[in-house]
């Protein structure tokens, strides 16, 4: 479930969002043939700028399958999730007609009339289908809207889909399914390869009724996009995310303190680390900060799966690693809670929830 209230230490710090007031839409306003800046409600400044990465760390999922090979997978994983906290999984498995299928059922969501989608606007963050804007305030009392619509469903272990359009909910139970089992897969890898029994992870995580979330995110031109944002720096809750997109770019992760575009190949799977994954792991694996950036040219939209743990599933450092490392680096917290202080007040002081779930060494 993508967050949108951490950001990094350049940026002013985000303190709370609120839904945005669902008048006509972003789409209908940069539609606008007249739209020749970015209204002051938008105004978004200090991006940092981004370098070109061809180092983000590239899985072939398929040789997890292949006796011969299956070792140095689960290492590679393991490294990807160490060392970049996010990879490009190819060769995963979901045939790219389904993943084009969801990506234009999501467009034609998006395509529907505003009075339709209206009936699905956010009143809450615990709505089951929601879609429209946020508004975020930063800890200095600055308020911005996002470029950017969404819609959001939980869609395990309880389905939610709009009525329309009917082709979404048919692509959508399958695409759902087949990414989840997906994510299971490569939790189990990574604890194949920190010595965790499967039965011990699936216990704990309570990996059978896994909350999962469906987002598509939409983000037109923007006439001035260094005056705008997609979605600023956050983290993730969760174990593992994953992103397709309609081929333009706009997906930026920070590494070893610089920002770098995150460009990944047609029918891939751009995934990354999430919180819960960096604390059962007791720290090993990292959650890292990511943002989305707009353009002037092209309309840019995402698709997005946020796996987790159950709902109810309660998560700390994994007990066979705090034996190992001598102490939890993290405090437990149940799932359910943890995504509701995401959303509505993760910053304490300053700091996003995932620092403040820190055990510090005094």
């Amino acid at each position: 479930m993508a967050s949108i209230t951490a950001a990094d230490q350049d940026l002013s710090s985000i303190n709370s969002y609120q839904p945005f007031e669902y008048d006509a839409g972003l789409k209908v306003l940069a539609d606008s043939s007249n739209l020749k800046s970015v209204p002051s409600k938008f105004n978004y400044t200090n991006q940092p700028n981004a370098l070109t990465s061809d180092s983000i760390p590239v899985i072939d999922f398929s040789a997890l399958t292949d006796l011969d090979q299956r070792s140095k997978a689960i290492h590679d994983i393991a490294k990807a999730c160490q060392e970049w906290g996010f990879f490009i999984l190819v060769n995963h498995g979901i045939p790219e007609e389904l993943m084009n299928a969801v990506s234009r059922a999501t467009k034609e969501f998006f395509d529907l009339p505003e009075g339709e989608k209206k009936q699905y606007e956010a009143k809450s963050a615990s709505d089951p289908i929601k879609c429209g804007n946020f508004n975020v305030t930063t800890t200095s009392n600055q308020t911005f809207t996002l470029w950017r619509d969404y819609l959001k469903l939980y869609v395990h272990p309880e389905f939610h889909c709009p009525l329309k359009p009917q082709v979404l909910r048919e692509v959508l139970l399958e695409y759902s399914e087949r990414t989840r089992k997906l994510a299971r897969e490569l939790v189990e890898a990574v604890s194949e390869t920190l010595e965790l029994e499967k039965q011990y992870v699936d216990q704990v995580l309570k990996l059978e009724s896994s909350f999962q979330m469906f987002a598509a995110n939409f983000y037109p031109p923007c006439p001035q996009p260094d005056q705008a944002i997609g979605i600023p720096p956050h983290t993730d809750p969760g174990l593992f995310t994953f992103l397709i997109h309609n081929g333009v770019a706009g997906l930026q992760i920070e590494h070893d303190g610089q920002w770098f575009n995150a460009e990944s190949p047609r029918n891939s799977i751009l995934v990354n680390v999430a919180d819960q994954l960096e604390i059962f792991t007791n720290g090993r694996c990292k959650s890292v900060m990511h943002r989305a950036v707009v353009n002037s040219e092209r309309e840019r939209m995402s698709i997005v799966v946020a796996n987790g743990p159950s709902s109810e599933a309660v998560v700390g450092p994994a007990a066979p690693l705090v034996k190992r490392d001598g102490r939890a680096f993290y405090r437990p917290m149940k799932y359910e809670e943890y995504v509701v202080s995401q959303l509505t007040k993760s910053r304490l002081d300053g700091k996003p929830i995932l620092e403040q779930m820190k055990i510090h060494d005094d």
